[in-house]
């Protein structure tokens, strides 16, 4: 009877420990995700941003999205890197104001995806 009690809390103690550890990382990798696609946002509002830091940021997620996998669903990943791609495409082509919209779409996932996987009772039933 000890042990099995002992067993279920060392159980549970991993998996709030696995479930803050993913909830922390989340909340990071996307945050510096976000502050990286917030300063080209600013750049391509202001008309002065080029294909390299498009790509710069690009390749920023790419390194990112490989550790994401393990912790988010393919299709929100998929939705990021399809914005993304189109931006970077239309910020080298210098049609600002058509990047503009699909900055916005990858700064709204990179605020709101942490969120989608707390633990809440939302998110629960």
């Amino acid at each position: 009877m000890i042990k099995s009690i002992c067993t279920v809390l060392a159980v549970s103690a991993l998996l709030v420990g696995a479930a803050l550890f993913e909830r922390i990382y989340i909340a990071d990798a996307l945050s510096a995700f976000s502050e990286e696609a917030h300063t080209l946002y600013e750049k391509t509002e202001a008309g002065s941003a080029v294909g390299a830091d498009a790509e710069a940021v690009r390749t920023a997620w790419e390194a990112r999205k490989e550790k994401l996998h393990i912790w988010l669903p393919h299709n929100d990943v998929n939705r990021v890197d399809d914005a993304l791609s189109e931006a970077v495409r239309l910020i080298a082509e210098q049609e600002y104001a058509l990047a503009l919209p699909k900055l916005e779409v990858v700064l709204h996932l990179a605020a709101t995806l942490p969120s989608a996987y707390r633990p809440s009772l939302a998110n629960i039933f």
